[in-house]
Protein backbone atom coordinates (compact mmCIF):
# COMPACT_ATOMS: atom_id res chain seq x y z
CA UNK A 1 0.00 0.00 0.00
CA UNK A 2 1.72 3.37 -0.87
CA UNK A 3 2.31 6.23 1.23
CA UNK A 4 -0.23 8.20 0.61
CA UNK A 5 -3.02 5.36 0.74
CA UNK A 6 -1.79 4.52 4.30
CA UNK A 7 -2.45 8.13 5.24
CA UNK A 8 -5.89 7.97 3.87
CA UNK A 9 -6.56 5.20 5.82
CA UNK A 10 -5.57 6.57 9.03
CA UNK A 11 -7.48 9.75 8.59
CA UNK A 12 -10.78 7.63 7.67
CA UNK A 13 -9.35 5.72 11.25
CA UNK A 14 -8.92 9.01 13.36
CA UNK A 15 -12.72 10.10 12.08
CA UNK A 16 -13.82 6.70 12.80
CA UNK A 17 -12.38 6.58 16.04
CA UNK A 18 -13.54 10.14 16.80
CA UNK A 19 -17.28 9.65 16.11
CA UNK A 20 -17.17 6.06 17.65
CA UNK A 21 -15.08 6.37 21.13
CA UNK A 22 -15.56 10.63 21.76
CA UNK A 23 -18.91 10.07 22.43
CA UNK A 24 -18.01 7.53 24.91
CA UNK A 25 -15.25 9.71 26.70
CA UNK A 26 -18.10 12.68 27.01
CA UNK A 27 -20.37 10.58 28.72
CA UNK A 28 -17.84 8.96 30.82
CA UNK A 29 -16.96 12.61 31.94
CA UNK A 30 -20.67 13.58 32.27
CA UNK A 31 -20.65 10.81 34.57
CA UNK A 32 -18.00 12.16 36.87
CA UNK A 33 -20.00 14.98 37.70
CA UNK A 34 -20.46 15.03 41.44
CA UNK A 35 -23.58 15.81 43.48
CA UNK A 36 -23.94 19.19 45.12
CA UNK A 37 -24.82 18.64 48.39
CA UNK A 38 -22.02 18.46 51.45
CA UNK A 39 -24.34 16.10 53.72
CA UNK A 40 -26.00 13.01 53.28
CA UNK A 41 -29.36 14.28 51.83
CA UNK A 42 -32.18 11.84 52.19
CA UNK A 43 -34.50 12.72 48.43
CA UNK A 44 -38.06 10.99 47.58
CA UNK A 45 -39.95 10.59 44.27
CA UNK A 46 -43.66 9.95 45.18
CA UNK A 47 -43.80 8.44 41.52
CA UNK A 48 -41.75 7.17 38.63
CA UNK A 49 -40.26 10.08 36.55
CA UNK A 50 -39.15 10.59 32.92
CA UNK A 51 -35.47 11.23 32.73
CA UNK A 52 -35.75 15.01 32.58
CA UNK A 53 -38.16 15.14 35.20
CA UNK A 54 -35.77 13.59 37.62
CA UNK A 55 -33.08 15.79 36.57
CA UNK A 56 -35.15 18.63 37.31
CA UNK A 57 -36.17 17.74 40.44
CA UNK A 58 -32.51 16.98 41.60
CA UNK A 59 -31.59 20.15 40.50
CA UNK A 60 -34.32 22.15 42.23
CA UNK A 61 -33.28 20.36 44.95
CA UNK A 62 -29.99 21.80 45.07
CA UNK A 63 -28.55 18.31 44.34
CA UNK A 64 -26.98 18.28 40.72
CA UNK A 65 -26.23 21.60 38.80
CA UNK A 66 -25.54 20.36 35.02
CA UNK A 67 -29.25 18.76 33.84
CA UNK A 68 -27.35 18.44 30.65
CA UNK A 69 -24.99 16.22 31.66
CA UNK A 70 -26.97 14.09 33.85
CA UNK A 71 -29.67 13.21 31.22
CA UNK A 72 -26.68 12.71 28.78
CA UNK A 73 -25.85 9.98 31.51
CA UNK A 74 -29.27 8.56 32.12
CA UNK A 75 -29.91 8.35 27.97
CA UNK A 76 -26.64 5.95 27.71
CA UNK A 77 -28.01 3.86 30.51
CA UNK A 78 -31.62 4.13 28.60
CA UNK A 79 -33.04 5.41 31.84
CA UNK A 80 -37.37 6.24 31.12
CA UNK A 81 -40.25 6.30 33.82
CA UNK A 82 -40.61 2.38 32.88
CA UNK A 83 -37.10 2.10 34.85
CA UNK A 84 -36.86 4.79 37.30
CA UNK A 85 -38.57 3.09 40.54
CA UNK A 86 -40.42 5.78 42.83
CA UNK A 87 -39.08 5.62 46.39
CA UNK A 88 -36.76 7.11 49.08
CA UNK A 89 -32.85 7.83 48.35
CA UNK A 90 -30.16 8.99 50.65
CA UNK A 91 -27.47 10.64 48.44
CA UNK A 92 -23.85 10.87 49.80
CA UNK A 93 -21.94 13.51 49.68
CA UNK A 94 -20.50 14.51 46.49
CA UNK A 95 -22.21 11.18 44.71
CA UNK A 96 -21.07 10.80 40.92
CA UNK A 97 -23.98 10.84 38.38
CA UNK A 98 -23.12 7.47 37.06
CA UNK A 99 -24.15 6.04 40.68
CA UNK A 100 -26.83 8.47 41.22
CA UNK A 101 -28.48 6.85 38.09
CA UNK A 102 -27.98 3.43 39.12
CA UNK A 103 -29.51 3.46 42.35
CA UNK A 104 -32.62 5.07 40.14
CA UNK A 105 -32.68 2.14 38.17
CA UNK A 106 -36.02 -0.29 38.92
CA UNK A 107 -34.19 -3.70 39.86
CA UNK A 108 -36.02 -7.33 39.91
CA UNK A 109 -38.04 -6.82 43.04
CA UNK A 110 -39.52 -3.20 41.71
CA UNK A 111 -37.19 -1.53 43.60
CA UNK A 112 -34.87 1.36 43.25
CA UNK A 113 -31.39 -0.19 43.43
CA UNK A 114 -30.47 2.18 45.84
CA UNK A 115 -33.54 2.40 47.80
CA UNK A 116 -33.95 2.50 51.20
CA UNK A 117 -36.62 1.15 53.50
CA UNK A 118 -38.16 3.69 56.07
CA UNK A 119 -39.35 2.83 59.83
CA UNK A 120 -42.79 3.02 60.88
CA UNK A 121 -44.11 2.72 64.02
CA UNK A 122 -47.81 2.88 65.28
CA UNK A 123 -48.25 2.53 69.20
CA UNK A 124 -50.79 3.57 71.66
CA UNK A 125 -53.39 4.20 69.18
CA UNK A 126 -56.91 4.69 70.11
CA UNK A 127 -58.45 3.61 66.90
CA UNK A 128 -57.73 2.94 63.44
CA UNK A 129 -58.10 6.16 62.61
CA UNK A 130 -55.27 7.33 64.35
CA UNK A 131 -53.52 4.12 63.24
CA UNK A 132 -54.00 5.95 59.90
CA UNK A 133 -52.35 9.32 60.81
CA UNK A 134 -49.30 8.12 62.13
CA UNK A 135 -48.52 5.38 59.19
CA UNK A 136 -49.30 8.67 56.67
CA UNK A 137 -46.24 10.14 58.59
CA UNK A 138 -43.69 7.54 57.73
CA UNK A 139 -44.55 6.37 54.22
CA UNK A 140 -46.51 7.90 51.14
CA UNK A 141 -49.89 7.50 52.06
CA UNK A 142 -53.31 9.88 52.80
CA UNK A 143 -54.20 8.98 56.25
CA UNK A 144 -57.99 9.53 55.33
CA UNK A 145 -57.43 7.32 51.83
CA UNK A 146 -56.00 4.58 54.19
CA UNK A 147 -59.02 4.70 56.29
CA UNK A 148 -61.09 4.52 53.53
CA UNK A 149 -59.36 1.51 52.03
CA UNK A 150 -59.48 -0.15 55.20
CA UNK A 151 -63.23 0.05 55.70
CA UNK A 152 -64.09 -0.89 52.58
CA UNK A 153 -66.49 -3.80 51.75
CA UNK A 154 -63.11 -5.37 49.46
CA UNK A 155 -60.78 -4.93 52.30
CA UNK A 156 -63.18 -6.19 55.08
CA UNK A 157 -63.93 -9.70 52.76
CA UNK A 158 -60.41 -10.30 51.83
CA UNK A 159 -59.14 -10.34 55.73
CA UNK A 160 -62.16 -11.85 56.86
CA UNK A 161 -62.94 -9.15 59.58
CA UNK A 162 -66.13 -6.77 60.30
CA UNK A 163 -65.32 -3.09 60.83
CA UNK A 164 -65.36 -3.19 64.42
CA UNK A 165 -63.19 -6.03 64.37
CA UNK A 166 -60.64 -4.46 62.18
CA UNK A 167 -58.27 -3.03 64.80
CA UNK A 168 -56.85 -6.54 65.40
CA UNK A 169 -55.09 -6.85 62.37
CA UNK A 170 -52.79 -4.32 63.33
CA UNK A 171 -50.33 -5.13 65.72
CA UNK A 172 -48.50 -1.60 67.17
CA UNK A 173 -44.77 -2.31 66.27
CA UNK A 174 -42.00 -0.74 64.49
CA UNK A 175 -41.53 -2.13 60.88
CA UNK A 176 -39.24 -1.64 58.07
CA UNK A 177 -40.91 -0.79 55.07
CA UNK A 178 -40.70 1.15 51.88
CA UNK A 179 -41.84 4.87 51.83
CA UNK A 180 -43.59 4.60 48.21
CA UNK A 181 -46.16 1.86 49.86
CA UNK A 182 -49.17 2.29 49.16
CA UNK A 183 -53.07 1.31 51.19
CA UNK A 184 -53.04 -2.30 49.94
CA UNK A 185 -49.44 -2.66 50.17
CA UNK A 186 -49.60 -1.60 54.00
CA UNK A 187 -52.51 -3.57 54.98
CA UNK A 188 -51.05 -7.00 53.03
CA UNK A 189 -47.98 -6.73 55.22
CA UNK A 190 -49.63 -5.62 58.46
CA UNK A 191 -51.70 -9.22 57.09
CA UNK A 192 -48.64 -11.08 57.10
CA UNK A 193 -47.29 -9.90 60.41
CA UNK A 194 -50.79 -10.78 61.88
CA UNK A 195 -50.62 -14.51 60.29
CA UNK A 196 -47.13 -14.71 61.70
CA UNK A 197 -48.23 -13.52 65.29
CA UNK A 198 -50.75 -15.69 65.40
CA UNK A 199 -48.84 -19.04 65.71
CA UNK A 200 -50.44 -22.26 66.68
CA UNK A 201 -48.86 -22.04 70.19
CA UNK A 202 -50.73 -18.86 70.23
CA UNK A 203 -54.24 -20.41 68.74
CA UNK A 204 -53.86 -23.29 71.25
CA UNK A 205 -53.92 -20.60 73.99
CA UNK A 206 -56.61 -18.63 72.96
CA UNK A 207 -58.96 -21.93 72.65
CA UNK A 208 -57.66 -23.22 76.15
CA UNK A 209 -59.00 -19.89 77.81
CA UNK A 210 -62.00 -20.39 76.08
CA UNK A 211 -62.36 -17.58 73.10
CA UNK A 212 -62.81 -17.73 69.81
CA UNK A 213 -60.46 -16.02 67.52
CA UNK A 214 -57.88 -13.85 67.54
CA UNK A 215 -60.16 -10.68 67.49
CA UNK A 216 -61.60 -11.75 70.68
CA UNK A 217 -58.14 -11.89 72.41
CA UNK A 218 -57.36 -8.67 71.20
CA UNK A 219 -60.78 -6.97 72.15
CA UNK A 220 -60.28 -8.23 75.68
CA UNK A 221 -56.68 -7.10 75.85
CA UNK A 222 -57.75 -3.37 74.88
CA UNK A 223 -59.83 -3.52 77.47
CA UNK A 224 -57.37 -4.90 80.01
CA UNK A 225 -54.48 -2.53 78.76
CA UNK A 226 -57.16 0.13 78.76
CA UNK A 227 -57.59 -0.64 82.46
CA UNK A 228 -53.89 -0.50 83.15
CA UNK A 229 -51.68 1.13 81.36
CA UNK A 230 -48.63 1.35 83.55
CA UNK A 231 -48.29 -1.99 85.59
CA UNK A 232 -47.62 -4.79 83.59
CA UNK A 233 -47.84 -7.18 86.23
CA UNK A 234 -51.20 -6.42 86.91
CA UNK A 235 -52.12 -7.57 82.99
CA UNK A 236 -52.03 -11.57 83.61
CA UNK A 237 -54.27 -11.01 86.56
CA UNK A 238 -56.98 -8.41 84.92
CA UNK A 239 -57.17 -10.76 82.65
CA UNK A 240 -57.96 -13.39 84.75
CA UNK A 241 -60.29 -11.71 86.14
CA UNK A 242 -61.97 -10.76 83.06
CA UNK A 243 -61.94 -14.38 81.88
CA UNK A 244 -63.66 -15.31 85.05
CA UNK A 245 -66.55 -13.13 84.53
CA UNK A 246 -67.42 -14.15 80.55
CA UNK A 247 -67.24 -17.69 82.39
CA UNK A 248 -69.78 -17.00 84.89
CA UNK A 249 -71.80 -15.29 82.28
CA UNK A 250 -71.45 -11.79 83.67
CA UNK A 251 -71.45 -8.44 82.50
CA UNK A 252 -67.71 -7.21 81.97
CA UNK A 253 -69.04 -3.64 83.55
CA UNK A 254 -65.43 -2.47 82.33
CA UNK A 255 -65.08 1.61 82.62
CA UNK A 256 -63.01 1.84 79.68
CA UNK A 257 -65.72 0.54 77.14
CA UNK A 258 -68.48 2.63 78.32
CA UNK A 259 -65.77 5.56 77.78
CA UNK A 260 -65.18 4.53 74.61
CA UNK A 261 -68.22 5.29 73.53
CA UNK A 262 -68.47 8.64 74.57
CA UNK A 263 -65.29 9.79 71.82
CA UNK A 264 -62.86 11.85 73.34
CA UNK A 265 -65.56 13.68 75.43
CA UNK A 266 -64.42 12.06 78.89
CA UNK A 267 -60.54 11.86 78.00
CA UNK A 268 -59.14 13.30 81.44
CA UNK A 269 -62.62 12.76 83.17
CA UNK A 270 -61.53 10.96 86.63
CA UNK A 271 -64.72 10.90 88.17
CA UNK A 272 -66.94 8.48 86.49
CA UNK A 273 -70.71 8.99 87.10
CA UNK A 274 -73.70 7.21 86.13
CA UNK A 275 -74.87 9.17 83.54
CA UNK A 276 -71.65 8.74 81.71
CA UNK A 277 -72.42 4.78 82.44
CA UNK A 278 -76.10 5.16 81.19
CA UNK A 279 -75.10 5.70 77.51
CA UNK A 280 -76.57 3.19 75.11
CA UNK A 281 -73.62 1.85 73.30
CA UNK A 282 -72.76 -1.93 71.95
CA UNK A 283 -69.06 -1.26 73.77
CA UNK A 284 -70.60 -0.28 77.02
CA UNK A 285 -70.38 -3.71 78.88
CA UNK A 286 -72.44 -2.61 81.50
CA UNK A 287 -74.59 -2.61 79.28
CA UNK A 288 -74.01 -5.63 77.13
CA UNK A 289 -73.01 -9.10 78.15
CA UNK A 290 -70.09 -10.75 76.69
CA UNK A 291 -67.14 -8.85 74.72
CA UNK A 292 -68.17 -5.77 72.55
CA UNK A 293 -67.92 -6.09 68.87
CA UNK A 294 -64.00 -5.23 68.43
CA UNK A 295 -61.24 -4.10 70.26
CA UNK A 296 -61.32 -0.21 71.87
CA UNK A 297 -57.78 0.49 71.41
CA UNK A 298 -54.66 -1.13 69.75
CA UNK A 299 -53.20 -2.99 72.40
CA UNK A 300 -49.34 -4.23 72.35
CA UNK A 301 -48.61 -7.90 71.46
CA UNK A 302 -47.58 -7.69 74.94
CA UNK A 303 -50.96 -7.53 76.51
CA UNK A 304 -52.09 -10.00 74.18
CA UNK A 305 -49.81 -12.46 75.81
CA UNK A 306 -50.73 -11.61 78.59
CA UNK A 307 -54.63 -12.57 77.86
CA UNK A 308 -53.60 -15.50 76.40
CA UNK A 309 -51.58 -16.75 79.92
CA UNK A 310 -53.94 -15.02 82.52
CA UNK A 311 -53.18 -15.73 86.27
CA UNK A 312 -55.17 -18.35 88.06
CA UNK A 313 -57.14 -15.94 90.11
CA UNK A 314 -60.80 -15.84 91.51
CA UNK A 315 -61.36 -12.54 90.87
CA UNK A 316 -64.13 -11.13 89.85
CA UNK A 317 -63.65 -7.49 91.01
CA UNK A 318 -61.29 -4.55 90.78
CA UNK A 319 -61.05 -0.85 91.90
CA UNK A 320 -57.92 1.71 91.71
CA UNK A 321 -56.06 1.72 94.85
CA UNK A 322 -56.57 5.02 97.08
CA UNK A 323 -53.16 6.50 96.20
CA UNK A 324 -50.91 7.44 93.37
CA UNK A 325 -49.22 3.60 92.17
CA UNK A 326 -51.86 3.32 89.43
CA UNK A 327 -52.40 0.08 90.82
CA UNK A 328 -55.61 -1.88 92.17
CA UNK A 329 -57.66 -3.54 94.44
CA UNK A 330 -58.74 -6.90 93.50
CA UNK A 331 -61.70 -8.51 95.10
CA UNK A 332 -63.87 -11.99 94.81
CA UNK A 333 -66.54 -10.59 96.49
CA UNK A 334 -68.81 -7.99 96.48
CA UNK A 335 -68.43 -6.44 99.94
CA UNK A 336 -64.80 -5.95 99.72
CA UNK A 337 -64.97 -4.65 96.25
CA UNK A 338 -67.98 -2.04 98.04
CA UNK A 339 -65.54 -1.26 100.48
CA UNK A 340 -61.97 -0.83 98.16
CA UNK A 341 -64.46 1.47 96.44
CA UNK A 342 -65.30 3.94 99.37
CA UNK A 343 -61.75 3.65 100.28
CA UNK A 344 -60.71 5.18 96.59
CA UNK A 345 -63.85 7.57 96.22
CA UNK A 346 -62.59 9.17 99.84
CA UNK A 347 -59.34 9.32 98.71
CA UNK A 348 -60.49 10.73 95.09
CA UNK A 349 -62.73 13.47 97.01
CA UNK A 350 -59.88 14.51 99.76
CA UNK A 351 -57.10 14.84 96.81
CA UNK A 352 -59.65 17.14 94.63
CA UNK A 353 -59.84 19.12 97.56
CA UNK A 354 -56.80 19.59 98.17
CA UNK A 355 -56.03 20.94 94.94
CA UNK A 356 -58.71 23.64 94.94
CA UNK A 357 -56.94 25.09 98.07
Amino acid sequence: MSKGKLIVVGVLLLIVGSIVVAPKVLIYLAGNHKSLNSDQQAFYLSKPLELTELAKQLSDEKLIDNVKSFISVGEYKNLSIKTIASGKYLIEPGTNYRTLLNGFIKNAKGNGNAEVEVEVTFNNCRDIYQMAAKVSKSIDVDSAKLVEYLLSGKTLSKFGFTAEQLPALFIPDSYQMYWDSNEEMFVDRMAREFKNFWTPERKNSLNKIGLNSPSQAVTLASIVCSEQSRQEDEWPIIAGLYLNRLKQGMKLQSDPTFKFCWGSQLLGVQRLLAVHRDVECAYNTYKVKGLPPGPICLPSPKVVDAILHPAKVDYIFMCAKPDYSHRHNFAVTGAEHMRNAKAFQSWLTNEQRKKKN
